[in-house]
């Protein structure tokens, strides 16, 4: 490739970054933040179920069930541990734990049934723990690695009661203790806000909304602008228990994969209103010692994410080829090109360097309002970026050679249903 042709696929990545740093979705900084509870009194807190899908959690659950269990909410709220066929001492645990908690809130751990054929793991677990709840305003799913703050409950019920929400979800600050969470965790959180920009997600449920959802694209409006998709985070999920049963329930979204993503999806059709945005006071504990880990839980869902699309795959892997791949090298073949065609060379290096530079500085509000962490780790974002497609296309790869998806030491084969929708069908345990 010539200097000419560098120094314009440097315009057009210069140019890229840009427009995703001035576009309104303003997707890189991070909100909307979860509001403090300092409003007037709610006039009568309504009852909440939390409800927590756990397998092969025993260590996570240590650290997590108190943060549950020392909850300050004033309402009537019951914990609901569902043992998700661990093969490890998780319900005992939990219910260890739970019993040697001082708290007023009721609690109770259920042995999960085996997974039903046509069921993933992990939504058959939350139908389980939604029908132990029994009569409640509210579900609160989380993860069994979360933990939360003593004021996170209140203050999810206070903003879904006083603007007459249906999910309120926060995404929860993920653990950055080793070298490659510090590069590569920070970036997740980014490409899904790029993805489902928190500020700009649907809260009507019209027509429009019911075609996004179903379709998983935008829908266009009678005036030809596109709403947003629905999104959740499945680590803290508030939803209106309400609505989600006359939507059909957890069996609605059966076969997800991608649960949070399937019931924000789910809400949208039955007409419902969401809110998703972050809170420091929900944080995971689950770590990823090795690479190999971080790759598995992004590879994982990286082409559910693009719906199965090779049309969608070659976009993603072109456009982050461009983004993240461009602008170093122009600044190097730029810089060693200097002597030998002067201007041409100077111009692909400035424009890569500014490319570069833009790319990185959207993502230090990610890096420093969410994890704390220096701004000095955006600088390598352009190579994360190409680690990213890089999983995506993995990602590809293992969907069409029929490879099992595992997740906690469970594998499943993605198909796709009768309704053209991908699908998990259960292939074994490891």
């Amino acid at each position: 490739m010539g200097v000419p042709a560098l120094t314009g696929l440097a315009l057009l990545a210069a140019l890229g970054w840009v427009s995703i740093v001035a576009s309104r979705q303003r997707f890189w900084w991070p909100g909307p933040w979860l509001p403090p509870d300092d409003g007037d009194p709610l006039t009568g807190w309504p009852a909440v179920a939390a409800v927590v899908p756990a397998r092969n959690e025993a260590e996570h659950l240590r650290v997590t069930v108190p943060t549950l269990a020392g909850q300050d909410y004033p309402g009537r709220l019951q914990i609901v541990v569902v043992d998700d066929e661990s093969t490890d001492d998780t319900a005992a645990t939990a219910r260890h734990i739970l019993a040697g908690q001082t708290t007023t809130h009721a609690w109770q751990v259920i042995g999960g049934e085996p997974t039903p054929a046509g069921w993933a793991g992990k939504v058959w677990a939350m139908a389980q723990g939604r029908r132990a709840a029994g009569s409640v305003d509210w579900l609160w799913f989380t993860d069994a690695d979360i933990t939360h703050s003593p004021d996170v409950l209140r203050r999810l019920v206070r903003l879904g009661e006083t603007r007459r929400l249906d999910v309120v979800s926060v995404m929860a600050v993920l653990r950055t203790a080793t070298v490659w969470e510090k590069l590569v965790v920070p970036a997740f959180v980014y490409f899904f806000a790029l993805l489902y920009p928190f500020r700009s997600l649907m809260r009507s449920g019209t027509a429009a909304a019911a075609v996004g959802a179903r379709t998983g694209r935008s829908a266009r409006l009678p005036n030809g602008r596109r709403r947003p998709r629905f999104a959740a985070a499945g680590g803290c999920l508030l939803v209106r228990a309400d609505i989600l049963d006359r939507a059909g329930g957890l069996a609605a979204i059966r076969t997800a994969l991608i649960d949070d993503l399937a019931l924000a999806k789910l809400i949208a059709v039955a007409g419902g209103q969401e809110w998703l945005g972050f809170d420091t006071g929900v944080r995971s504990v689950r770590g990823y010692q090795r690479f190999a880990d971080l790759w598995r839980m992004i590879s994982r869902s990286a082409y559910t994410q693009l719906n199965y699309s090779l049309l969608r795959l070659l976009g993603v892997l072109l456009g982050l080829g461009l983004l993240f791949a461009v602008p170093p090298i122009a600044v190097v073949v730029g810089a060693a090109h200097w002597q030998s065609t002067g201007g041409d060379a100077m111009v692909a290096t400035a424009l890569g360097a500014g490319a570069w530079l833009l790319a990185s500085g959207s993502l230090t509000p990610t890096l420093r309002r969410v994890f704390r962490l220096s701004p000095l780790w955006a600088m390598v974002f352009p190579m994360v970026g190409l680690l990213y497609a890089a999983m995506t296309a993995h990602s590809a790869w293992a969907y069409y050679r029929g490879r099992p998806v595992s997740w906690r030491g469970r594998a499943a084969t993605v198909t796709r249903s009768g309704g053209g929708h991908p699908a998990a069908s259960r292939s074994r345990s490891e």
